[in-house]
């Protein structure tokens, strides 16, 4: 199997800002397009929680990316101009340091032993890795979800080093809801015997705990208009009915259950626990005396585009628009985009041609 991941290797020890610190980690990423001359045409792409660095399909990957159809030449992220980056998070197990790496110290998996970790130093390790690239500035500097959120930090925490910023569908804080869910995402899978406290292996895993958390993110990630649209109240035929007492009986189950199946055994669930509780522990509002425009405006950019979904439950739209005002009450030159795509948080990822359509309208005005 092809693999595009280069590794960044991050100065040893890489403090935590929550304490503790990292010895010999590295972080994973992807590059399209070719950086220029002047090294000023750099964008940088920070994913969600759960995806990899491998955003498009490239010569050394051709398998397609989680946003195939932004990424490549002649689309909205065009990368016959454009050099671009998309780096997976630290603490993900998709390539980069995280707590089912060995701990050199111990020779065994890190697992909750793990420093507590947060956005903040998945953004230093970033900026670490593009300094090492030999990029000063980067041109974009482009967010989606707990990604957003992450690009925030970059900006904050490393004044100059961004001209532009594209948000998409993310927030300054973490609000009571978002938390909610992901604490019961958290607990689905603690208390699923087989966690037992981060030690668990293939044999001795917890599906369960990781299903039910699949689920729970999948059903904030889209809809209820999208729900009613594609399944109303659909029964299965008897033949697909569970043989059991409260068994699958409805489409919308059917469907749940086999989104999580495919995911259950490609994150790691000790991974899923510290990047959910990263999302929920950042708050831009630490940085301007606890209010959250405070902290925006702390953030020197020259342009910015913000992007939310009005069915979006788990960021919402109000707290894109709180990102617009900071930015602008900052200086920047901010344009406000409001979708409705009916996919809701999801649907970065779905409504390709209006996100295109935003992007790459952005894009091509610097």
């Amino acid at each position: 199997m092809s693999d595009a991941r280069q590794y960044f290797k991050l100065v040893s020890p890489f403090a935590m800002k929550r304490g503790g610190a990292l010895h010999g980690a590295h972080v994973a990423f992807e590059t399209w397009g070719t950086l220029n001359a002047a090294r000023d045409n750099a964008v940088l792409i920070f994913t969600g929680l759960s995806p990899s660095a491998h955003a498009a399909s490239n010569a050394q990957d051709p398998s397609a990316g989680w946003w195939e159809d932004m990424l490549g030449p002649g689309k909205a992220i065009d990368t016959t101009r454009w050099f671009v980056i998309c780096m997976n998070s630290l603490g993900s197990d998709k390539g980069s340091t995280c707590p089912a790496s060995i701990d050199p110290a111990t020779g065994e998996a890190y697992r909750l032993s793990f420093p507590d970790l947060s956005l903040e130093d998945v953004a230093n390790a970033a900026h670490g890795m593009v300094a090492h690239l030999g990029i000063e500035r980067l041109a974009c500097l482009i967010g989606c979800s707990m990604g957003g959120m992450t690009a925030l930090a970059y900006m904050l925490l490393h004044p100059g080093s961004v001209r532009t910023h594209i948000s998409v569908d993310t927030a300054p804080q973490a609000q009571p809801f978002a938390i909610a869910i992901r604490s019961l995402q958290r607990e689905a899978i603690r208390l699923d015997p087989h966690w037992n406290e981060g030690r668990y292996d293939a044999t001795h895993y917890p599906d369960i705990g990781m299903s039910i958390a699949r689920k729970l993110g999948v059903i904030t990630y889209r809809s209820a208009m999208e729900w009613n649209g594609r399944f109303a109240r659909i029964r299965l035929e008897a033949e697909q009915r569970e043989d059991e007492p409260f068994g699958f009986e409805f489409q919308v189950e059917s469907y749940l259950e086999g989104h999580a199946r495919r995911f259950v055994r490609t994150f790691d669930p000790n991974c899923y626990l510290y990047l959910s509780r990263a999302s929920d522990w950042f708050d831009i509002g630490e940085y301007g005396n606890g209010s959250v425009m405070e902290g925006l405006q702390r953030i020197r950019i020259e342009q910015a585009m913000v992007i939310g979904v009005s069915t979006d439950i788990l960021f919402p739209l109000q707290q894109q628009q709180q990102i617009a005002e900071g930015l602008q009450a900052a200086g920047a030159q901010v344009e406000f985009v409001a979708l409705d795509s009916p996919q809701g948080h999801d649907a970065f990822l779905v409504d390709i041609d209006n996100y295109s359509r935003a992007i790459g309208g952005f894009l091509a005005r610097l």
